[in-house]
C-alpha cells in the first residue's frame, strides 16, 4: 500500500520548473548547428523527466520505509527496557 501512496508531489514540483530550461537548451543546440533534431531531444528530456519522477518516488518510498523501521526499533528498545526492569 505504501508503493501506491502519493509522495508529496516531489516529482511534479521539479519537472514543471526544469522543462523551460531544457527546451531552451535544445533550441540553442539546434541553432548552433547540432545534427540532433529538437523533437528527439525533447522526447529524450521527457523520458528522463519521467525516469527522474519514478526515482524520486522510489526514494521517498525508501525514506518512509527507513523512518518506519527506525520507529519500530525505538519501540522495541523501549519494550526491551521494560522487560529488563
Amino acid at each position: 500500500s505504501t508503493a501506491n501512496a502519493p509522495e508529496d508531489d516531489a516529482p511534479n514540483r521539479y519537472s514543471r520548473t526544469d522543462r523551460p530550461a531544457y527546451s531552451r537548451y535544445s533550441r540553442d543546440a539546434n541553432s548552433s548547428g547540432s545534427s540532433i533534431p529538437s523533437n528527439t531531444l525533447e522526447k529524450r528530456i521527457e523520458e528522463l523527466e519521467r525516469e527522474l519522477a519514478k526515482e524520486r518516488q522510489e526514494n521517498a518510498r525508501l525514506v518512509k520505509m527507513a523512518e518506519d523501521k527506525e520507529e519500530l526499533i525505538g519501540k522495541l528498545k523501549e519494550e526491551i527496557d521494560l522487560l529488563n526492569r
